[in-house]
């Protein structure tokens, strides 16, 4: 019982062949492209102008330098966010609970941000490393643990969005265990474990559209330190 909970995890395959690939594409195909017509239809108008407000929020504290950055984060938080809410469906696959995919999104783009800072403000990146008027006692210890904290940063992107994810899918397949399991025995309490379910799935969806936000936001702040 416990590892049919965590097959829905497992990367699917067909005829032997992994469908994770297919995951991965398949989020792209969902959006339409706009048209070189003046006026194009509602779907395609509100699509831009999600895009548009999205990256004018997210690029406000950054410098002109890190701008060029916007279709690369427009791209980024699209794609996990169609790939998180399309998880939630049934009968589908999360490529985003897999923490090799988070990580192969967080460190290059992390690495990213560290190399700019250090070929174009090599100084003040260096400068993080150990805060002006500290004691001289301190200064092994303090570069050791800033050292550790910029290198745990990618973890930490690929964890959080994997761990909330990975929970709020099991807690979904829980719950809903627990209502076909209590509704012959229990039909009052099943009908109010039902009510959770929905109020979780509702939650699931908050929570897959914050974490893909967050996901970028936060490559957006380290990009920010460093140009």
């Amino acid at each position: 019982l416990v590892l049919s909970f965590f097959d829905q995890f497992l990367s699917p395959s067909y005829l032997g062949i992994p469908l994770f690939a297919v995951a991965v594409t398949l989020p792209w195909i969902l959006y339409p492209n706009p048209s070189e017509r003046w006026m194009n239809n509602r779907v395609v108008t509100l699509q831009a102008w999600s895009i548009k407000n999205f990256t004018s929020q997210l690029l406000l504290p950054l410098n002109p330098g890190g701008h060029k950055w916007a279709a690369l984060f427009a791209s980024l938080m699209i794609f996990l966010l169609t790939i998180n809410l399309l998880g939630l469906l049934p009968y589908t696959f999360t490529p985003t609970t897999q923490l090799s995919l988070n990580l192969g999104f967080a460190v290059p783009l992390w690495l990213a941000t560290v190399i700019i800072g250090m070929r174009d403000r090599p100084t003040h990146a260096l400068g993080h490393f150990l805060p002006e008027g500290t004691p001289t006692a301190l200064i092994p210890v303090l570069i050791i643990i800033e050292s550790i904290s910029l290198i745990i940063r990618p973890l930490a992107l690929a964890v959080r969005l994997t761990a909330n994810l990975t929970a709020g899918h099991l807690l979904i397949q829980l719950i809903a265990t627990a209502v076909f399991v209590l509704m012959p025995l229990m039909p009052a309490v099943a009908i109010l474990t039902a009510a959770v379910l929905l109020l979780l799935t509702i939650l699931e969806v908050a929570v897959a559209m914050i974490q893909a936000y967050v996901f970028v936001l936060l490559l957006s702040l380290y990009l920010q330190e460093n140009i």
